[in-house]
């Protein structure tokens, strides 16, 4: 893809992936082919369904927590990652609070190999070459796309608002797509009659890498669906 932004990380492959989310290293010149262009985490606000939580700054600064954890955990993942990938934090201010809370609980955050920016991924990437990944796309990701740009959108406020990365991809005439889990895995019952296909970005993250070295969905989905999201591998039902 014609764009800065990936010279500058050309520049950058014969580098090995050191923290949270990364450039890539040692993959040599065809590095590219072997991963995904760009694994691009959007870290404005967005809202994950789930129960309704007080208000407040306490309760404001936790979900910023879990946010920082969750990119400390897919660094984490992408470190060990025999076909690591090149990532970016977009509209990541480091003025931010979240970026703050990144420092305070992430050891040597602030010393990882991954791309930080304040613009957003709209206006830093052809619009053509960006796929939102969404749980309420009407299109299955079937396969990756070495060409096309993936972006999972950090969950922070935890409120009841459904479809809002749906609704920005949309407003940016951007293509979407979902995990293929209605594809691949049912609903289990339990007490609490409780089923979710809303992922934290590490949990998304491991699918996509799984995938990736695997090519086998119910593989990288067992990967990263845990049980309490209420649904199993179809061939897991009694």
């Amino acid at each position: 893809m014609d764009w800065k932004l990936e010279g500058s990380a050309r520049e950058t492959e014969s580098d090995v992936l050191q923290e949270q989310e990364v450039i890539l290293e040692d993959t040599g010149e065809d590095g590219l082919s072997d991963s995904f262009r760009l694994l691009q985490i959007d870290v404005e606000c967005e809202h994950q369904e789930g129960e309704t939580l007080p208000t407040g700054a306490a309760v404001w600064c936790s979900e910023l927590s879990r946010l920082a954890g969750q990119i400390r955990r897919l660094y984490g993942s992408n470190k060990k990652a025999d076909r690591p990938f090149w990532i970016c934090l977009a509209g990541f201010a480091t003025d931010s609070p979240l970026y703050e809370e990144c420092l305070r609980i992430n050891d040597g955050f602030s010393s990882y190999l991954l791309d930080v920016t304040e613009e957003d991924c709209f206006s830093l990437f052809p619009l053509e070459t960006l796929v939102y990944l969404t749980p309420d796309s009407e299109h299955a990701l079937e396969d990756v796309d070495l060409n096309k740009v993936y972006i999972l959108g950090g969950l922070v406020d935890e409120s009841i608002q459904k479809k809002v990365t749906f609704q920005k991809a949309r407003e940016h005439s951007v293509k979407t797509a979902r995990l293929p889990i209605q594809e691949y895995m049912v609903r289990r019952k339990n007490g609490k009659n409780y089923h979710s296909e809303i992922l934290a970005i590490n949990q998304v993250f491991d699918i996509l890498s799984t995938y990736f070295e695997t090519q086998n969905w119910p593989e990288a989905l067992k990967k990263g669906v845990s049980s309490r999201k209420g649904y199993v591998l179809q061939n897991s039902v009694e």
